[in-house]
């Protein structure tokens, strides 16, 4: 029997694309081992979104060749579909974002020829490649991949390029996935993809439709979106989330900067008034929601004056937390081609004071919970405590062991970030 260790970078479409090929593996026979360990494949599942991503994708495949010279290495995803000439003495098998699922034929093939292929799809994918999940070791939380692809093509961003437009799993194959995923004892799952709420866009539903059903699905406790964009979190969106408490008290939704000068450049499909607005909407249904976002800092032509404008729209909106980027240029995008570039040293400031009003605001948000009761999800114990999240991820310890996938209801004693610390109620 041959190991396979398997290393995922990037996002949560690759954390379920990748535990599609664990399984995949284990059921033809392979051991699933550590990536650090010496094995006898490698796989890595690669990210291109920022300049970063691709330095450490380069990274880990070359410490897989350096660790085992004999080794099958095998990089997958959205790096090589980026960079199809990309070479390294030493990488055996390269596949882009199509044909993930052939992993296991693709390794008897190189295993039984020896010879190096590079499976690598060059057009725009134009298909869903099917993966259905029912266990996610080690988790208590459960990933559907339910989407994949974009049409928005935001200036600066190279994935519609890499993923393909979008495309969506069959409905009824969404909901018995969540069905069996529920059977064996999973509370919350997760709904993901690459631009989730554009989901049924080639089909004939929507994503509200999908919603409502899963919703009613008995078992299903927590169902969470990782995340929407503010244009699609239309009426028939906004109606299950006023219906149903199935749908948690959390939203992540993408602001990316706080200027319309600055959102006009990057092809953004809203102004600031739009998305403040859609903001209120949600909060007259959900007062005490949590709302999260990603901003992009030192984009070109972003001026002190705008970035403080950002700073700005963030406190106003009130967000409870930022996943703050450093702009970077990425080849082939619109913004590539743009002037006013800015040094890398502003980005870095601009990006360590954002996150620093990210802190505030996140204490901010944890604060209006203490002395409050809040249902926890445990997930893990380590060194004396328990930790866990509440639907509207809040991320709570408590002294003490308790069992993962259990919830308890938890009074929230103090804030010490990035933790709420409380007690289990009496």
């Amino acid at each position: 029997m041959r190991s396979v260790g398997i290393l995922t970078l990037g996002c949560k479409v690759n954390l379920y694309e990748s535990e599609f090929v664990i399984n995949e593996l284990k059921k033809a026979g392979y051991v699933i081992k550590d990536f650090s360990d010496v094995c006898d494949v490698y796989i890595i599942n690669t990210c291109t979104v920022t300049n970063s991503s691709d330095s450490k994708s380069k990274k880990m495949i070359r410490q897989a060749i350096k660790r085992n010279p004999y080794a099958c290495v095998v990089a997958m995803g959205c790096f090589v579909a980026a960079n199809p000439d990309y070479q390294e003495d030493g990488l055996d098998i390269v596949i882009g974002n199509k044909d993930k699922s052939k992993i296991v034929d693709l390794l008897e093939e190189y295993f039984e020829t020896q010879q190096v292929i590079r499976d690598q799809y060059t057009g725009r994918l134009k298909e869903f490649e099917d993966m259905y999940i029912t266990d996610f070791p080690g988790r208590t939380r459960a990933f559907v991949k339910i989407q994949d692809g974009c049409d928005n093509f935001c200036s600066y961003c190279i994935i519609p390029f890499v993923r393909g437009k979008c495309r969506s799993k069959e409905e009824d194959k969404v909901v018995l996935e969540v069905e069996e995923l529920i059977r064996n004892g999973y509370r919350e799952v997760v709904l993901t993809g690459i631009h989730t709420g554009s989901y049924g866009v080639d089909l004939d539903t929507n994503f509200a439709h999908l919603l409502n059903r899963l919703v009613m699905i008995p078992g299903l406790e927590r169902l969470r979106i990782s995340s929407i964009e503010a244009t699609e979190l239309n009426e028939d969106v906004l109606a299950v989330l006023r219906n149903s408490s199935v749908l948690v008290d959390h939203l992540h939704i993408p602001i990316q900067a706080g200027s319309n000068e600055i959102l006009k450049a990057m092809n953004r499909k809203y102004d600031l008034d739009y998305f403040k607005e859609k903001i209120n909407e949600i909060r007259k249904i959900r007062p005490m929601i949590s709302i999260s976002t990603d901003v992009i800092v030192g984009f070109p032509g972003e001026t002190d004056e705008l970035f403080q404008k950002t700073i700005e729209t963030c406190r106003e909106i009130g967000f409870s937390k930022l996943h703050v980027f450093p702009y970077s240029e990425r080849k082939g995008t619109a913004s590539s081609r743009m002037s006013q570039k800015l040094d890398g040293s502003i980005k870095k400031e601009r990006s360590r004071e954002l996150i620093r009003v990210s802190q505030e605001l996140e204490i901010q948000y944890m604060s209006q919970f203490v002395g409050k009761r809040v249902e926890v999800l445990f997930e893990e114990e380590k060194e004396g405590y328990s930790y866990g999240h509440t639907g509207n991820y809040l991320h709570v310890q408590v002294k003490g062991s308790i069992p993962s996938n259990q919830v308890h209801l938890v009074v929230i004693e103090s804030v010490s970030y990035p933790y709420c610390v409380g007690s289990v109620a009496k």
